[in-house]
C-alpha cells in the first residue's frame, strides 16, 4: 500500500513541476512555445504511465481517481489517501518552481481566457473523453494495455494543444490546485475541481453502460 501513494506522490509531482514548468520557463525564455508545452504535458504523463502503472495505477490526478472509485475499482479509504498524496504532491512541485523561478506566470495555473462557464464546459468534456480513454485503453479486458501509456499521454498532448489556450486544459484537480494555491490565483480554481471531477464521473458511468 505504501508503494502506492509513493508512486502517486513522485508521479503526480513530476507531473506538475514539468507540465506547467514548462509554461514558466516559456514565459522567462520563450523558446518552448505553446506547441512545446502542450508535447511536454503528453510525454510526461506517457512517461509516469509506464513508470508507476503497475505499481499504483499511475492515477495522477484526483479526478481520475474519484472516477475508479465510482467504479469500485478503489476503497474510499485508499481512494481518499490517494487524492491527498496527489494534492500533497502538486502544491510541492509548485513550491520548487516558485523557488527556483519567482512566481512567473502564476507557476502555470489554469485560467480561463473567456468566461467560466466556457471553460467549465470544455474541461467537463476535455475530461470525460480522457477518462473514456483511460478505461479503454488501460482498463477494459480487450484492450492492448502496452499502449495505454501512448493513448493516454496521446490523449493529455491533443487536449493541452487545442484547448489549452482557452481554458488551459487542466483534467486534472491536482495540477490545477497546486500552481493556484502556490501562486495565488485562486479566483476560478473552483471550476478546475468540480468540472474535471463531474467529467470524470460521467465518463464512468457512461462507460459502465457501453461495456458492463
Amino acid at each position: 500500500m505504501q508503494k502506492k501513494f509513493i508512486a502517486e506522490f513522485i508521479g503526480t509531482y513530476f507531473l506538475v513541476f514539468a507540465g506547467p514548468g514548462a509554461m514558466v520557463i516559456d514565459d522567462i525564455t520563450k523558446s518552448i512555445t505553446h506547441v512545446g508545452v502542450a508535447l511536454t504535458f503528453g510525454l510526461v504523463v506517457m512517461a509516469l504511465i509506464y513508470t508507476f502503472g503497475h505499481i499504483s495505477g499511475a492515477h495522477f490526478n484526483p479526478a481520475v481517481t474519484i472516477g475508479f472509485w465510482v467504479r469500485g475499482d478503489i476503497t474510499p479509504r485508499e481512494g481518499l489517501f490517494y487524492i491527498v498524496t496527489q494534492f500533497a504532491a502538486a502544491v510541492a512541485a509548485s513550491c520548487t518552481l516558485r523557488m527556483l523561478f519567482g512566481n512567473v506566470s502564476n507557476l502555470g495555473a489554469t485560467l480561463p481566457l473567456g468566461t467560466e462557464s466556457q471553460s467549465f464546459v470544455l474541461e467537463f468534456i476535455l475530461t470525460f473523453i480522457l477518462m473514456l480513454v483511460i478505461l479503454g485503453s488501460a482498463v477494459h479486458g480487450k484492450a492492448v494495455k502496452s499502449f495505454a501509456g501512448i493513448a493516454i499521454g496521446g490523449t493529455v498532448g491533443l487536449m493541452a494543444m487545442f484547448a489549452g489556450p482557452i481554458c488551459g486544459a487542466s483534467m486534472n484537480p491536482a495540477r490545477s490546485l497546486g500552481p493556484a494555491i502556490v501562486s495565488g490565483a485562486t479566483q476560478h480554481l473552483w471550476l478546475y475541481l468540480v468540472a474535471t471531477v463531474l467529467g470524470a464521473v460521467a465518463a464512468t458511468l457512461v462507460y459502465k453502460l457501453l461495456h458492463e
